[in-house]
Parts: C-alpha cells; structure tokens; sequence
C-alpha cells in the first residue's frame, strides 16, 4: 500500500467517525429538544457545566450539523478522490480553526463582555421562566445546589422574576438553602452568581481546558494537511 493510498483510508476513517459523532449529537440534540425531561431523567442535570447556561438542544443540533458536513466532505472527497470535496472540506475546517482561534481570544480579552451579554440574554429568561417552565427551572436548581450559586449574576437577576411575584422569595439557594429566602437574608448571604463561579472553575481547570483545545487545533491542522495533501497529489495522478 502506498503513502497515498494510506493516507487517503485514513482520511475516510477518521471522518466517517466524525459522520457518524455529527449524526449522534444531532439525534440528541432532537431529542432533547423534543423530550428534554425524559433526557434529563436518565442523565441527569448537566451540572458544574457552561451548558447550563445555553440552550442545550440547540447546541448540540448545531456541533452535529457542522460534523456531519465536514465528516461528508472529507470522507465522500477523500473517498471519490473529489478535488472541489476536498478544497471545500479544508476551507470548513479552516474557517472553525480562526473561529475558535478569535473566540480563544476574545475570551481571553473581554471576559466582561461575555459576562455583559449573557446577563443581557440569561438574566430575561430567568424573570420569564424560572418558575414557569420545569425543565428550564430544574436544570437551573440542581445547578445552582451543585456549584452553590444564585442566578447569573446574583440575586437580583430574579427581582421582578415570576417565581418571586408569585412567591414573594427567592430561590432557596440563593439564602444557603435557608427559607424564606428573602430581600434581608439574600443580601446577607451574599451567594455569587454562577457565571462567576463557572468561570472560576474554568480558571482553576485552565490546564486541562487548554490542553484539550490544543489537541483539537493539532486534530485540525492535521486535517487540514492531510486533506491538502490528497488534493495536491491529486494533480499528479
């Protein structure tokens, strides 16, 4: 077997791995968007997890989506030896390579922003549907218990919220898991909100965050070399 011969199966296989991963995480992004409390039961709260913050159904539709694109790209090019597959295949993979080069940046940079959006996306939501809505209210309990946080920012994400006109109190976990929990006792637990929390977990865990971003850069370039590869030697064929 020649170099290109293996290079090119090997191409197939590494992406027809990532075919099949694209087409897993998109099954669950639909189920959990369609049946997100019978996921819940059998996996439980994503607690401890940036996740919690976003809409995990939509997340997941979306890796899965873009894995399945890049997966057929470079599986069906590599495999029909296709040099428009091919070129298409390492332009995707290179346009999600300075994606999350600038998002590595941007977070880096402007950690107030982020802070700044989400509270301008999270902190509605919360008003709107903690209380309201089981699924979103459980996920936001058990993760406010487990990094033993209140709301985004604090409690006062959830003044004016549903949850405290209806009950005239707040969360428990905002109070230490005290009840009533309100204005008074709120105040003087003082209980930081889960972003900051998340975010220092992420800094205290920088290692390991930084080293899995690594491998995938290196899966990337790889990828990418590879792919230029086949597409160069295609010319010589």
């Amino acid at each position: 077997m020649g170099c290109f011969t293996f290079i090119k199966v090997m191409m197939i296989l590494f992406n027809l791995a990532i075919f099949l991963g694209g087409g897993t995480l998109l099954g669950v992004g639909i189920w959990v968007k369609v049946d997100g409390e019978s996921f819940l039961k059998i996996f439980g709260a994503l607690s401890s997890s940036v996740l919690q913050v976003v809409n995990v159904s939509y997340l997941l539709i979306v890796i899965g989506a873009i894995l399945l694109v890049i997966g057929f790209l470079g599986c069906y090019g590599a495999q029909k030896e296709s040099k428009c597959l091919l070129i298409m295949f390492f332009s995707v993979v290179l346009i999600i390579f300075i994606a999350e080069v600038a998002a590595a940046v941007v977070a880096l940079v402007f950690t107030g922003l982020a802070e700044t959006l989400l509270t301008g996306l999270v902190t509605p939501l919360l008003k709107e549907r903690y209380g309201v809505n089981d699924t979103f209210t459980h996920i936001w309990n058990a993760t406010m218990e487990e990094v033993h946080c209140c709301g985004l920012n604090n409690y006062t994400d959830f003044n004016n919220s549903y949850f405290y006109k209806t009950y005239n109190s707040y969360p428990r976990q905002c109070c230490d898991m005290l009840e009533p929990c309100n204005d008074t006792l709120a105040a003087e637990k003082d209980i930081e909100g889960c972003f900051k929390q998340i975010l220092e977990e992420i800094k205290t865990n920088a290692g390991v965050a930084g080293g899995v971003a690594a491998g995938i850069a290196a899966l990337e370039i790889a990828a990418m070399a590879v792919s230029m590869y086949l597409y160069c030697r295609l010319d010589e064929k």
